[in-house]
């Protein structure tokens, strides 16, 4: 008879394709998990569940419920929203009739612990109390939505600071309803505004470096490269700033932009810069990474620990980044990777870097070593594991 504790694990979208940082994490925790729980895996989504998803994670799972949510209902819901004090990311993600499914489905497993990844389905969980519940916030989202209402036009700022300000309140209220509270970076911890926000215990994402390591025999044809959901807000305003001050004072340097979902808009708005190369997801995404001889991440908004940071120092790649993305790493500027705090000091970073190879090959060499030696999915698992399976 298996002995190890019953967990459900609660995600706002199936963990599978790995083209996003919630996807990623999800994965691998529960991969990790597995050795000490039977996991039971509940899933909401608003697309169709690949037949081949599903086997990715069984080896790691007792069993898997998806959860479709209605796209005619959510935006039922939405307009509902503005006459109500609910974050809309809640809204979007709350279906009352999923609602009762699932205490259904909860009642009947009767697990021995809960993780909820996000705030985003939290509310189909945080009122059973028959064991106890962890959340991972992962970031702070009312910090990043803040950010956001700061970039956005004047016509629909309002709209951004009033959920970052609902948000700000969910985030401290639903803390309450949980036992144990994570986050992936300590950076994040100071914004959850609620009395005992030190109970917050970080738990970094981590970077399965076996998997990313340097691809010697792929020639690095771009200058720059830079890879990520580019269905993002943070990662769509990152390439539109970059081109705006930096490509189109340097027309010369060659850009690949690659990840997931580019809106035709997006490609759009780049389409008069003719060194810069847009292309989707990749069957495999290291390739992408390699082909640039630098890697840039100039985030000027959003929250938390960058993924595609950590991939691209773990492949060797030189990299470089902004204080918002850096300050999330326990890493030396300078040593491990490059920050540049505006446009100019970018510019002056790209320049040097192309032009002394051998120092950014030293970089990349550093980056890699700092990956390995800090960000393993082993200790993120195994922290994970200490904070909520009880001691005996």
């Amino acid at each position: 008879m298996d002995k190890r504790p019953t967990l459900l694990f609660m995600t706002s979208r199936f963990p599978f394709p790995l083209e996003k940082g919630d996807k990623l994490r999800a994965y691998h925790l529960i991969k990790g998990l597995s050795k000490t729980y039977q996991i039971h895996l509940f899933a909401l989504s608003t697309e169709s569940i690949d037949p081949s998803w599903d086997k990715e994670l069984a080896p790691f799972v007792v069993s898997i419920q998806h959860f479709h949510l209605n796209p005619l209902a959510q935006w039922t819901r939405l307009l509902a929203c503005l006459f109500t004090n609910q974050p809309f990311q809640l809204a979007y993600f709350t279906s009352y009739r999923l609602k009762r499914t699932i205490k259904k489905s909860i009642s009947s497993l009767a697990p021995d612990h809960i993780f909820c990844q996000m705030i985003r389905p939290a509310e189909y969980v945080k009122n059973y109390h028959r064991c106890n519940k962890t959340i991972d916030y992962m970031d702070a989202l009312s910090i990043g939505m803040e950010r956001r209402a700061q970039k956005a036009p004047w016509y629909s700022r309002w709209i951004f600071n009033m959920e970052a300000a609902r948000l700000k309140e969910y985030e401290q209220r639903i803390f309450n309803y949980f036992e144990f509270q994570t986050m992936i970076s300590q950076q994040d911890v100071h914004y959850i505004a609620h009395p005992d926000q030190r109970k917050i215990r970080v738990i970094p994402n981590g970077i399965d470096t076996e998997y990313f390591h340097p691809m010697k025999d792929i020639q690095a044809r771009f200058d720059l490269v830079f890879v990520g959901n580019l269905s993002y807000a943070p990662n769509i305003d990152a390439m539109r700033w970059f081109a705006e001050h930096l490509q189109s004072k340097r027309p010369t340097w060659t850009l690949l932009i690659a990840g997931a979902n580019p809106s035709p808009t997006f490609v759009q708005s780049l389409k008069k810069y003719p060194n810069i190369t847009v292309e989707g997801w990749q069957e495999d995404i290291r390739k992408a990474y390699a082909r640039g001889k630098i890697f840039i991440a100039p985030m000027q908004i959003g929250t938390g620990m960058q993924n595609k940071l950590l991939e691209a120092m773990a492949m060797g790649i030189p990299c470089l980044t902004t204080p918002l993305a850096s300050e999330a790493l326990e890493i030396v500027p300078g040593r491990d990777l490059r920050v540049g705090n505006d446009a100019d000091e970018m510019e002056k970073h790209i320049v040097h870097l192309l032009e002394n190879p051998e120092e950014a090959e030293i970089l990349g060499k550093q980056g890699r070593a700092r990956v390995r030696e800090i960000y393993g999915w082993e200790r993120a698992v195994k922290a994970l594991d200490e904070l909520i399976t009880p001691q005996h």
